[in-house]
């Protein structure tokens, strides 16, 4: 029985007719084929010894469109009712770029400052990767499938990642954060000063530091003392000395340099300060005083002035008036004192002004009118000579009316 397969098979001669390798994207035709000449055969394939498709195929021709590397692998036909006789397999390999590139930490666990750390770099391709690119962020850092940090640093912490290349692309892996745990490091103290020179006066000492995690705990002490003086990120000394903070987490602790305070030095330059200032304003208060009492007296002595209006008809105009103002004195009108909220200083000022001003403008009208009178022409009728004697009485009175004013202005 075994023999009459053979024979059937040698008779039959099945075979697979297809490219040995083929690039991811391309296309790729199996062909199934026999010497023997069958009346409409029916050909089955199979992929690794597993039937691709539940329904018979009716031809003896696999198309494989659009090939990935999952279409590696082995291939075989045969034909219906004779599936026991298959082909010999044929292999199909498929050219591919770096696939599932991932990174791999060593030892896993926390990373603590001073200890070793291997990454390792995995990834699927055809032909398989051989050159590995290290990155920490942007920068290039390292060649290989491994990369290795003996005595890590903070400052090596960072994401990395691996880049995988062969000859048909290149690909990335995800980041992997390396997250490296260290001690408290460059602790320091900076003082500033706080308060008022009349309510009270302190010193305020921060501490800072850098560690991973982050510094919690933080202790204050005095240069020569062994117990803490205070505790907390910020502490207020209440004597002179020198100070210092201890920084701890829970990798380690660190200290910072001592930094002197000199409570009474403070003390001394800001009562002297807060002593000049109350002088300052003492002597600037007194002489304010002093002039306010100067100007009131002052005014007091000098006399108060107001303006009248008089209306006079020139010689030479019936229809015409002309305002003329005279000063008179003791009116009872008194100019407002410099502390009185209804007025001001420079009122006062103004209202001298204005009677200098009106005793000019007095004296010039005064001036014009005689010379009107001395160019009057003489009386041509006795209706003439009325109005002249009546005028002439007018100017009279005016006359002595300015005379009576212009006398106490010494003019």
């Amino acid at each position: 029985m075994a023999l009459l397969l053979i024979l059937l098979l040698m008779i039959m001669e099945l075979h697979v007719e297809a490219p040995e390798e083929v690039t991811e994207g391309e296309t790729a035709d199996l062909t199934c084929k026999t010497t023997c000449s069958l009346t409409d055969p029916t050909f089955i394939w199979y992929k690794d010894g597993r039937p691709l498709t539940t329904k018979t195929i009716k031809n003896n021709q696999l198309h494989l469109q659009t090939v990935s590397s999952e279409d590696a692998g082995s291939y075989s036909c045969a034909v219906r009712g004779s599936q026991h006789l298959r082909s010999t397999a044929h292999s199909l390999r498929v050219r591919y770029p770096p696939k599932r590139v991932s990174v791999s930490i060593s030892p896993s666990g926390e990373i603590v400052e001073g200890s070793s750390v291997t990454l390792t770099c995995s990834s699927d391709g055809n032909p398989p990767v051989k050159i590995y690119t290290w990155f920490n962020g942007s920068t290039p850092v390292g060649e290989g499938k491994t990369y290795s940090i003996p005595n890590i640093r903070s400052e090596d912490s960072g994401d990395y990642t691996c880049q995988s290349r062969n000859d048909h692309g290149e690909r990335r892996s995800t980041a992997v954060y390396l997250n490296v745990l260290y001690p408290p490091k460059n602790v320091s103290v900076s003082i500033s000063s706080s308060g008022h020179i009349l309510v009270g006066f302190s010193v305020n000492l921060t501490c800072s530091s850098d560690g991973n995690p982050p510094v919690q705990n933080y202790t204050w002490f005095k240069e020569g003392g062994t117990s803490p003086v205070g505790s907390g990120q910020s502490y207020s000394p209440l004597q002179s000395g020198s100070y210092y903070c201890e920084a701890r987490n829970e990798h380690g602790a660190q200290r910072s340099d001592l930094v002197p305070v000199d409570l009474n030095g403070h003390s001394v330059i800001l009562y002297g300060a807060a002593g000049v200032g109350l002088c300052g304003v003492a002597v600037f208060l007194a002489g304010f005083f002093c002039m306010r009492r100067k100007r009131k007296s002052r005014n007091v002595d000098d006399p108060d002035y107001v303006n009248t209006g008089l209306r006079v008809k020139p010689p030479d105009d019936v229809s015409c008036s002309v305002n003329v103002y005279e000063n008179v004195t003791g009116s009872g009108l008194n100019a407002p004192p410099p502390d009185d909220d209804s007025s001001s200083t420079d009122d006062y000022e103004n209202i001298t002004d204005d009677y200098e001003n009106v005793t000019v403008l007095i004296y010039t009208i005064n001036i014009q009118f005689l010379r009107a009178e001395k160019q009057r022409p003489p009386p041509v009728s006795s209706q003439t000579a009325d109005k002249e004697a009546s005028d002439g009485q007018t100017s009279q009175t005016l006359k002595g009316a300015v005379k009576t004013l212009i006398t106490p202005l010494n003019f």
